[in-house]
């Protein structure tokens, strides 16, 4: 099985089905313990803490990098020294390989 961080996230514009619960299970199970998914199976979630504004912003600029690059954007929420990322494929209203992938990705950047 080829490590999540090692794929490319593929262009979803709609008109696929999300991952079931148990295929989102599945791919959780390759990222880091600390991402949640949520009762629906249709984000992943993942607190980072910080000592300090500097690190924090400097992480958002890493994973806004990373998201540019593989053109899958999640949702952050940032402040002094906490960043709280949600990944969701909005054009299919669910998770897909390709949020996995980028979670797979910013896991990477505490490494």
């Amino acid at each position: 099985m080829m490590d999540l961080a090692q794929k490319k996230c593929q262009s979803c514009e709609g008109g696929i089905p999300p991952l079931t619960k148990p295929e989102a299970e599945k791919l959780l199970a390759q990222v880091d313990d600390a991402w949640q998914i949520n009762d629906a199976a249709t984000e992943i979630v993942r607190t980072f803490e910080f000592k300090g504004f500097y690190k924090t912003m400097a992480f958002v600029n890493a994973v806004a990098w990373i998201a540019n690059k593989e053109l899958h954007h999640p949702d952050l929420q940032v402040s002094y020294n906490r960043c709280v990322i949600t990944f969701t494929t909005h054009a299919i209203e669910g998770l897909s390989e390709n949020d996995f992938i980028c979670a797979r990705k910013v896991d990477q950047l505490m490494s």
